[in-house]
């Protein structure tokens, strides 16, 4: 019921004193003047689709990327904005929900009010479905106040995450219209925010003021590429997965006779898998990426688990802790097959309960070879995007059980001496979601509101806020934006080789990088994690004290300061335009020129199309 959301809440102690920790801003986001430098025009990550890009997108592709400025920088072409007229700018929450996500509002409501008392923000109420009907609340300090700091979407709710159809796209156009608003600040992840570049296409192709901007809030953590380092609620995430991951590892070494399967939310991508591994230390985590990369098959995964089990009951040990990603069901290649059969037929109206006879006789075969729970599990339909349920798929029994049934086949066999399989199954999943934000999650997104009404002061539309340098203190953090057209690529339909059908440019989720720093840190340690049994226990989450500043492993390792290198890269070319001028020697000119010469024609070849990503 509407009447449900923006009330206050009842709060604990602590949660009380959460309400009241105010983050940080960095400097460039402090006072009442924003400064914004309008960089390069953008392109797309992968030149062959730059050309699709720009015809789907033709008045929000090319767009510049903008930095925001402290007051002491010294950027000529800089754009002073001193004079802010009272705004009107909606805000929804679009994809699950995600901690931090309130701090976003509280931002973007805190940096209206500094800028001009008299604007308004606007929450609509239910997700999408609540702005295609126009049913808002204003969002006032009272309303906020037993939201600050705290997890959930309950202020203002959720529900479809779509924004994609005409009649959607025209509902909110006529919401944006009637409401006469200046601005649209969509939360949320990787289809949220491609939803939103085209509602900011639409509008601009229609003319209507309204600027459309998107902020990167989603737990799995995989809206990530050039210009995004992390989003909102990946961090909390993964803290409290990790706790309930260590306290289970704690279990499984006082018993000594336990495997723990656990399956982690987190959608195709292994992000909170990796992370959690990474701050744990978990005996074993089977990442989606990895079974997709080498194409192993069931009995591949269920092998290696298997002879894992066996090389520690040669040590005596007989219990451990495995890991694994809800998305590692669809990168089995068999079962992902199977998938498709199944739903396509249930697309075509056959009910669950005749799909069995009408799959294809290896597809059948397979189906008939998995436990019955199971069975009924891949029958379920599938989502809006056609992939499989995965929250609802229990992966984790079953390996469990294929492990089991495998390790008493060895123990019969006399191939395997140690004690009997016996296996306990977990889902953290739901549990993390709804968690107090972590501290670093409550200053990010407390961050990205500002940085969206910065967005918006400069004009700016379709695009999505951005901050660099993340794993440095907030004073230290670079605050910018970026046209989610420059985020998106254009990607084949099915996973065959010989697909040849052009999709529509979107932004696609970013996997695991198994050539990636944190990825190599992972296989460094594979072999202690799974002998060892070195768990760590990074405990509850921390807002003071010293574990109250940590992040995420993956975030630190990773060197993802793109901005700061472009801005670099400016530097060094301005350095030599500062050098190479008229009346300048021959030699420096002839150095200059066979250097330029031989950077061009490497970059070239580089960002050619034929040598871009083929997806």
């Amino acid at each position: 019921m509407d009447s449900d959301f923006g009330i206050a809440r009842e709060l604990s102690d602590l949660q009380k004193l959460r309400s009241q920790y105010q983050p940080e801003l960095p400097p460039c986001l402090q006072g009442t003047t924003v400064r914004v430098e309008l960089g390069d025009a953008t392109t797309a990550v992968d030149p062959s689709g730059s050309h699709t890009i720009s015809r789907y997108f033709p008045h929000t592709f090319g767009q510049p990327i903008a930095h925001f400025l402290r007051a002491t920088a010294k950027v000529i072409d800089a754009q002073i904005i001193s004079d802010h007229p009272a705004a009107r700018v909606g805000v929804v929450f679009c994809g699950r929900q995600s901690p931090g996500g309130h701090n976003v509002i509280w931002g973007l409501f805190d940096a209206l009010k500094v800028h001009n008392p008299k604007s308004t923000l606007l929450g609509f109420l239910g997700g999408s479905e609540g702005l295609f009907a126009q049913r808002a609340l204003e969002i006032t300090d009272d309303i906020l106040s037993t939201y600050k700091n705290q997890g959930g979407y309950d202020l203002l709710g959720r529900t479809k995450d779509q924004i994609r159809t005409t009649e959607q796209v025209n509902a909110a156009l006529d919401a944006c219209t009637a409401l006469k608003l200046d601005a649209l600040v969509i939360i949320g992840g990787v289809t949220s925010n491609t939803d939103a570049a085209q509602l900011a296409e639409t509008f601009a192709e229609r003319k209507c003021t309204t600027k459309v901007v998107g902020v990167p809030v989603t737990l799995n953590g995989d809206l990530k590429n050039q210009f995004v380092e992390a989003n909102v609620g990946f961090d909390t995430i993964c803290k409290v997965n990790s706790q309930l991951i260590s306290n289970v590892c704690t279990d499984a070494l006082s018993a000594e006779k336990y495997y723990y399967f656990i399956r982690l939310m987190g959608r195709k991508a292994s992000h909170v898998a990796l992370e959690c591994t990474l701050q744990s230390h978990p005996n074993m985590v089977i990442l989606a990426e990895e079974v997709a990369a080498s194409k192993l098959t069931l009995f591949d995964i269920t092998k290696q688990i298997c002879d894992a089990v066996q090389a520690r009951g040669e040590q005596d040990k007989h219990h451990g802790v495995i890991l694994l990603p809800e998305g590692l069901i669809e990168s089995i290649p068999e079962v992902y097959a199977l998938l498709q059969e199944i739903h396509g037929l249930l697309r075509q109206g056959v009910s669950a309960d005749n799909i069995s006879a009408q799959l294809s006789p290896w597809a059948s075969a397979l189906f008939e070879f998995l436990p019955p729970f199971f069975r009924k599990q891949l029958l379920l339909h599938p989502e809006s995007d056609d992939s499989a349920q995965l929250s609802q798929i229990e992966t984790e029994k079953l390996f469990a059980h294929l492990v089991e049934e495998e390790m008493n086949k060895r123990l019969k066999e006399g191939t395997y001496k140690g004690k009997k399989f016996n296996a306990i199954c977990h889902f953290f999943g739901y549990q993390a979601r709804g968690s107090l934000p972590s501290k670093f999650d409550c200053d990010y997104a407390y961050v990205l509101g500002h940085i969206g009404y910065h967005i918006i002061a400069a004009g700016l539309n379709g695009y999505l806020a951005t901050v660099n340098n993340l794993k440095n203190p907030v004073n230290k953090w670079r605050c910018g934006a970026a046209p989610i057209t420059a985020m998106m690529s254009v990607r084949r339909y099915g996973r065959s080789h010989g697909a040849s059908t052009v999709g529509i440019p979107s932004l696609h989720p970013a996997t695991v990088d198994l050539k990636g720093k944190a990825y190599d840190l992972l296989r460094q340690n594979g072999s202690k994690f799974l002998m060892d049994d070195v768990y760590r226990n990074p405990g509850p989450l921390q807002f003071d004290g010293p574990g109250a500043d940590a992040k995420a492993v993956t975030l630190c390792v990773e060197d993802q300061d793109y901005m700061g290198r472009i801005k670099s890269l400016n530097e060094h070319l301005d350095k030599v335009r500062a050098i190479v001028k008229p009346g300048c020697s021959q030699d420096v000119l002839k150095a200059a020129l066979s250097a330029m010469s031989s950077v061009t024609e490497i970059l070239s070849v580089m960002s050619s199309p034929s040598t871009g990503n083929p997806f």
